[in-house]
């Protein structure tokens, strides 16, 4: 590969998406982050439908292998974002995502901070956020089912997701055991 092909790659992504993809990364990432209660991963599902199922920009497994990379790195959690907006777009798909992904939370952060600083004890404060953990949890298990669907049918997958479940529930264990377990079955090619 020249160098300006080389920099091409980097810069626009291996995909070749254009400017008006990059735009609809950002608003689709915008959108997603005003609804990413609980973090950027639980909006996973609607991340892969857009990459995966709508546009056949990656595969499944390349969009798992993304999560999978953003979550190893060191740092916040939300660097899967980027590892989906640079296999996407390159560079410029990175600026779409991650900008997406948090201008609006911030700034819903800040205000929220705010806000629920000043009325922390009012019975409208304490409602809303109590009504956001089962929203979480559905959020939650929608990424789960999303980033299972490629391993749906290894058998290894599902003991390693009830034994996760099994030890999350039952014990007070620490995950990094499951993510080990995880990690393990992989590399000996299980799943």
């Amino acid at each position: 590969m020249s160098h300006p092909d080389l920099w091409q790659s980097l810069l626009w992504g291996p995909v070749g998406i254009g400017a008006a993809e990059w735009w609809r990364l950002f608003l689709h990432f915008t959108a997603l982050s005003v609804v990413a209660i609980g973090g950027a991963i639980t909006t996973v599902s609607e991340m892969q439908r857009l990459v995966v199922a709508q546009e056949g920009w990656l595969t499944p497994v390349q969009f798992n292998d993304c999560i999978a990379i953003g979550q190893a790195m060191p740092g916040p959690n939300v660097l899967f974002v980027a590892a989906i907006g640079y296999s996407v777009g390159g560079l410029a798909g990175v600026a779409a995502t991650m900008a997406g992904s948090l201008l609006p939370s911030a700034v819903l952060a800040v205000g929220a901070g705010r806000v629920g600083e000043r009325y922390a004890q009012s019975r409208g404060v304490r409602a809303f956020t109590a009504g956001l953990a089962p929203l979480t949890i559905g959020l939650l298990l929608a990424t789960g089912a999303v980033l299972l669907r490629p391993l749906a049918a290894e058998p290894v997958a599902w003991l390693l997701v009830a034994g996760t479940l099994w030890l999350m529930l039952r014990t007070k264990r620490n995950p990094m055991w499951a993510i080990a377990a995880g990690a393990l079955a992989g590399a000996l090619g299980w799943v």
